[in-house]
């Protein structure tokens, strides 16, 4: 594809490159994110933990401790990015994400396990920061596109990394597994340093002009805070209860293999929706897309909490999945188009975080409505909250316009 004139006024004349250089480095570091899923619990028992109970409360904090550390440092980045340059933020992430993987590989202890997935979150960022990168370089009329083929390769590498993960340690080892992912990331690391490039004298702009965080708070932009929050709820409150509600649709022995379906469902529907929806979000307005997609998932999910079959909560799920990949793009784009640039990246690393918050809130909800008033509750109450999302949305967006009518005034 040949950048047009038009597009290299607006945005950076190496967006494409850049796109490239960045999917690649987050499928890598996501998938090193997710891949000890499948056998976390076995390496905790590993490091001398021997209590089952004990077992699950390491592998819960182990897992757990990277997103809480970056949703902490998020916002953090991605302030330093915009005073710094975002390409110096992605070089630190990924050389950072490949020192902590590795020395996973090396741990010995489970307080080690622990504090080097801290370490993780706190030096990682790869994807959160590229989205950031993406969506302040690449001209607007392309930036839902742009951010839709970003988060087909985040997505891809949430898929892909718990597969590699069950099937690489029988072969080669846990230790070495981490070790492996380690080196795949230093690839990216060498990738971002060697091929990404930003354009002369941009950061030094950016330092020139100041600008009040509190400008960047804007209802826009709190409305695709609070829509990040509950895309990522909307996607893990099932994950609680996903083995137990699967138990009660299909026979003892098929029931880890269709669950892992329903969670591998989700993930395939988002990769292949998300370029595409980023792309009509171009043509007809993200605030548009993100209306619709919360209205269809919320819808989506009635008919999952009846479902009688497996092979039904599989294809609605992955019929969710394609509705919610249109988010976080259009999410990003949203925000990109409402903030001034020179804090940008600052406005981005919080939606980062809310989306963690997310992240963590799902499951949490999702369980304790799931123990206290049964498994379909769950689709219900999630149901509620995309609709609910989706008027909030709409609200904002005419308040939006009105203002801007009265700028225009």
């Amino acid at each position: 594809m040949i950048t047009t004139p038009t597009e290299s006024a607006d945005g950076s004349r190496y967006w494409q490159r850049n796109l490239f250089v960045c999917v690649f480095g987050s499928f890598t570091t996501i998938i090193a994110m997710t891949l000890l899923l499948p056998f976390l619990p076995l390496f905790v028992e590993q490091l001398g933990v021997t209590d089952h109970a004990a077992i699950s409360l390491w592998s819960g904090l182990a897992y757990g401790a990277t997103f809480f550390s970056a949703a902490l440092t998020a916002p953090l980045w991605g302030r330093l990015g915009d005073r710094y340059g975002r390409k110096l933020m992605l070089i630190r992430a990924s050389l950072g994400m490949a020192v902590a993987m590795t020395l996973l590989g090396m741990a010995h202890s489970v307080w080690q396990l622990v504090a080097l997935r801290l370490l993780a979150g706190l030096l990682g960022g790869y994807a959160s920061g590229s989205m950031i990168l993406v969506a302040t370089q690449t001209p607007k009329a392309r930036t839902g596109w742009a951010l839709g083929v970003l988060s087909s390769g985040i997505m891809a590498g949430n898929f892909t990394g718990p597969l590699i993960g069950g099937t690489l340690p029988p072969l080669i080892g846990i230790r070495a597994t981490f070790i492996v992912a380690g080196a795949a990331i230093f690839v990216s690391f060498l990738a971002t340093t060697f091929l990404l490039r930003e354009e002369p004298g941009a950061v030094t702009r950016r330092k020139q002009e100041i600008v009040p965080a509190a400008a960047g708070f804007s209802r826009a932009v709190l409305a695709m805070l609070v829509t990040g929050t509950l895309l990522m709820v909307a996607t893990m409150s099932i994950e609680p209860i996903i083995t137990l509600y699967v138990a009660q649709l299909v026979e003892s022995h098929r029931v880890t293999f269709v669950a892992g379906l329903v969670m591998a469902s989700a993930a395939l529907g988002s990769i292949v929706s998300a370029s595409w929806l980023g792309k009509l979000a171009d043509r007809n307005g993200p605030w548009t897309v993100i209306i619709g997609c919360l209205l269809v998932a919320g819808l989506l999910l009635i008919p999952q909490a009846l479902v009688t079959r497996g092979w039904q909560l599989v294809a609605l799920r992955f019929f969710m999945g394609v509705a919610l990949g249109g988010l976080l793009p259009c999410i990003a784009s949203v925000i990109r188009h409402n903030v001034p640039d020179k804090i940008a990246g600052r406005m981005l690393g919080y939606s980062t975080s809310a989306q963690y918050v997310g992240q963590v809130a799902g499951p949490l909800l999702g369980g304790f409505i799931g123990g206290h008033f049964g498994m379909r509750p769950v689709f219900f109450g999630t149901c509620a909250l995309l609709v609910i999302g989706a008027g909030y949305n709409a609200f904002a967006r005419l308040a939006c316009a009105r203002r801007d009518r009265g700028d225009e005034k």
